[in-house]
Parts: structure tokens; C-alpha cells; sequence
């Protein structure tokens, strides 16, 4: 049995969840989240959680099992209190700002990025070097995350860039024979 997915989903007060064959659908105060699952995996809804089962053994439905309790416990978590990513921008003069609901980033470039928000997120600019990325599907939040983080992700040299909060960046020595007599004759 997988651990994971035997385990029931609690559903915290104010959150409904409405099961219509393979579709789910999660209302909560945050907003609403519906996905449509594997036919052979059932839900079933029992006194104050959720409980999901696979019909036998098979590989594919121990796969199935796991993966669909977790996207189901996601989407409870995120219609009740959301889910945020942080990211942290280094190096001189790099920085962001926002301007409506879009992000400005100037790192480096000629000219200033914009990155414009998906329906469902939200960013916040915390000082100049901080971004925090809001929503209520995890998915989205960690995706779109991971595109601002890839208009310049953070280089091994100096570790300029931008990174997520708590990332550690691997450092790479520069040139080792800088200054030396290795090319002298």
C-alpha cells in the first residue's frame, strides 16, 4: 500500500469539495480549483476528509494512487491558505520593482524584463531584491516562479542572478593561472 496515498485528506471548515465522476472540485474562501482525475482511482468523500483507493496492485495504479492523493491534498491546501514561492535577486544594480500587477526586473539586460502575472497569481516586491509569488494552485505558483527565476537564473562565478529564497548556489573558481608563470617563456 503507499504510504502516501492511504493517508485520508483532511478537509479544513469552510472548504467543499464536490466529486462528479473522474472531475473534483474544491470551493474554499480562497477561491476554486477543479481537476479531472484517473477513472480507475475512486474518492470518496467520508465524514470530514477524503479518502482515495486504487483497485489492485498494478504498477500503474500504485503510481496513480500516490499522485492523486497528493494533487487532491494540494488543491484543499490551496483553496484554504494558498501557497507562495520566494525569490531572491544578487548582484549590483539588479532589482524589481512592480508596476500594476507585472514585475520589472533589471538584471542586466539592456533594457528592463517585464513579466506579467497568469490568472490566479499575485506578485509582491518586498524592497528591491525580494519577489513573492502567490496562489492558490501550487502548480502555477511553482511554474511561474521558475520562469521569472529563468530570465536570469543565478550563475556559478559570482552568484549573480536570480535564485529561490534558501537556494544554495554551487561556486566555481575562476581562472587559475590568472597572473602566473604559466605562459611565460
Amino acid at each position: 500500500m503507499s504510504r502516501i496515498g492511504k493517508q485520508p485528506i483532511p478537509v479544513a471548515s469552510g472548504v467543499n469539495i464536490q466529486i462528479d465522476g473522474r472531475t473534483v472540485t474544491v470551493k474554499g474562501p480562497k477561491g476554486q480549483l477543479s481537476r479531472e482525475f484517473d477513472p480507475d482511482i475512486r474518492i470518496v468523500q467520508d465524514s470530514g476528509q477524503v479518502v482515495v483507493t486504487r483497485p489492485s496492485d498494478e504498477k500503474r495504479h500504485k503510481a496513480m494512487h500516490g499522485l492523486t492523493r497528493t494533487l487532491l491534498s494540494n488543491m484543499v491546501v490551496g483553496v484554504s491558505t494558498g501557497f507562495t514561492k520566494t525569490l531572491e535577486i544578487q548582484g549590483v544594480g539588479y532589482r524589481a520593482q512592480k508596476s500594476g500587477s507585472n514585475v520589472v526586473l533589471a538584471v542586466g539586460y539592456s533594457r528592463p524584463v517585464e513579466v506579467a502575472p497568469p490568472p490566479g497569481i499575485e506578485f509582491n516586491v518586498e524592497g528591491t531584491n525580494r519577489i513573492h509569488v502567490t496562489g492558490i494552485d501550487k502548480e502555477l505558483v511553482g511554474q511561474t516562479a521558475a520562469n521569472i527565476r529563468e530570465v536570469r537564473a543565478p550563475e556559478p562565478y559570482k552568484g549573480k542572478g536570480i535564485r529561490y529564497a534558501g537556494e544554495v548556489v554551487r561556486r566555481k573558481a575562476g581562472k587559475a593561472g590568472k597572473g602566473g608563470k604559466a605562459g611565460k617563456k
